[in-house]
């Protein structure tokens, strides 16, 4: 159980991350004047929302994957390539927020990351039951 302390640490981590994006999103509502439930009117705003809500539709393919890669291979790559994609995740948020074009080296290492912790779980899952 002790292994795999790293990994949870980087659960909460991630966590904490979409909390802090989601009270960004509501700074920004308070700032721009545009109270929720208005989603729309002012750039900075919908960029924050959507960058919000991009983190937050990562997080179901992410979490698994990270859990079931430090089981099934090893819990301090599986935790390394979650900081990474928090990092990542992270640069996305703050890249699309200051410019759409700005999100691509964000987007472009979380997916590394998380695809990395999918399919080296998925591939050591298969290889262990054959």
């Amino acid at each position: 159980m002790e292994r795999l302390y790293p990994v949870a640490l980087v659960t909460l981590f991630c966590s904490l991350m979409i909390f802090g994006m989601a009270v960004t999103v509501a700074r920004t509502h308070k700032k721009t004047g545009i109270l929720a439930p208005a989603m729309t009117g002012d750039p900075l705003l919908e960029r924050t929302i959507r960058a919000h809500a991009n983190a937050v539709e990562w997080f179901p393919i992410f979490m698994p994957s990270m859990w079931l890669f430090a089981i099934y291979w090893n819990a301090a790559w599986a935790s390394g390539l979650g900081l990474l994609w928090m990092i990542g995740r992270i640069a996305y948020f703050v890249g699309y927020r200051t410019a759409p074009l700005k999100r691509y080296p964000g987007f472009f290492v979380q997916s590394i990351a998380a695809f990395a912790l999918l399919f080296g779980a998925l591939g050591r899952i298969i290889y262990l039951m054959l």
